[in-house]
């Protein structure tokens, strides 16, 4: 299995960010997206996800074989954490939330309102749903945001099991997860030429 990006163009609010970005990845590779703030990693994941129509390109990969997580975890406040977890298996058609749970340290909180986890906890609840779902790809958005040190490893070591079972991991992270054996992809030099008027400014971008 294997998500082929073709000639990609995105763009934020009609501004073009990307051009010309062609990539794969396939079963059992990581890709990490590189890049300062405003270079487009967020705009290119929420492309590759479906959320937004590219410009230009082609994106092979089928939507139902992607599950896309971004900076909200999006509980359920007043849902335990088990509550959360079973939630999110159901609609995938999963039952068993044992394995998730232990893999992110949270089986003694399993009892525990969402309301009232802490937001390393919270994150890693949201992270715990990517095992539950089935779905070949992950494609995640800053996903170690509000995690400790123990924690990232955590997050690392399931990373480092999903692709060892054939799955694969496209993210944007600052961090780095530890994992020598992802790719590097750099925005840079994908980034679209800014519009030709002299009373653009891109200061304000």
């Amino acid at each position: 299995m294997e998500m082929r990006v073709t000639d990609l163009a995105c763009a934020r609010g009609g501004l073009p960010l990307i051009e010309g970005m062609s990539f794969t990845v396939a079963g059992g590779e990581a890709l990490v997206l590189r890049g300062p703030n405003g270079s487009g990693k967020t705009t290119l994941l929420r492309t590759l996800a479906g959320l937004q129509p590219a410009l230009s390109g082609e994106i092979s990969c089928p939507p139902e074989q992607m599950t896309y997580g971004a900076h909200a975890d999006g509980l359920k406040a007043v849902l335990s954490v088990a509550e959360n977890l079973s939630f999110w298996a159901a609609i995938h058609g999963q039952r068993d939330i044992a394995p998730a749970l232990a893999a992110m340290n949270l089986t003694e909180l399993a009892e525990r309102p969402a309301q009232t986890l802490s937001a390393g906890q919270k994150r890693r609840l949201g992270l715990a749903r990517l095992l539950v779902t089935g779905r070949w790809l992950w494609v995640l958005d800053e996903p170690t945001v509000s995690l400790d040190a123990a924690s990232v490893a955590l997050f690392a070591a399931v990373v480092r099991g999903h692709l060892a079972q054939g799955g694969a991991a496209l993210m944007a992270t600052h961090i780095d997860l530890g994992l020598a054996e992802a790719r590097v992809l750099e925005l840079a030099p994908y980034k679209a030429a800014l519009p030709v008027d002299p009373g653009f400014d891109e200061a304000f971008l």
